[in-house]
């Protein structure tokens, strides 16, 4: 059972949100980084966003994607991402192993996460965008 797992405490490893300028315009996309000096193995993420617009309920499909092997200190872009869900909270659950140890953590980009004054250059990826570790 779940209860029964030592879910050791996530450390070095953040969730990205952000924008690229591209020959189609600006994109934006959901990136991992590992800044581990040891590479996360079976590295899951499920996604989903929900909330209010305009006070009505929404909520988005659940994504679920596996990055097999993340290197050491190295980012995998997980997804694209629409902005018109940046008016809700966008949550990302990350679970991944180091050797035989099992990790895991919720990234949550809140629906007020992606106000300008919020749009940062991230170094590890060499975008702007909005970085949660």
């Amino acid at each position: 059972m779940k209860k029964d797992i030592d879910f050791s405490p996530v450390t070095g490893v953040k969730v990205a949100i952000a924008r690229e300028e591209t020959d189609s315009g600006t994109q934006w996309g959901v990136y991992i980084i590992n800044l581990n000096l040891i590479e996360l193995k079976h590295v899951m993420i499920t996604s989903r966003g929900y909330g209010e617009i305009n006070g009505e309920t929404k909520k988005t499909s659940t994504l679920r994607h596996v990055i097999e092997e993340l290197g050491e200190q190295s980012v995998a872009k997980v997804e694209s991402i629409d902005p018109a869900v940046f008016a809700l909270t966008n949550e990302f659950w990350v679970s991944y192993y180091i050797m035989d140890q099992i990790f895991d953590k919720k990234f949550i980009f809140t629906s007020g996460s992606f106000d300008p004054g919020f749009i940062k250059m991230i170094p590890e990826i060499g975008l702007e965008g909005v970085l949660h570790s």
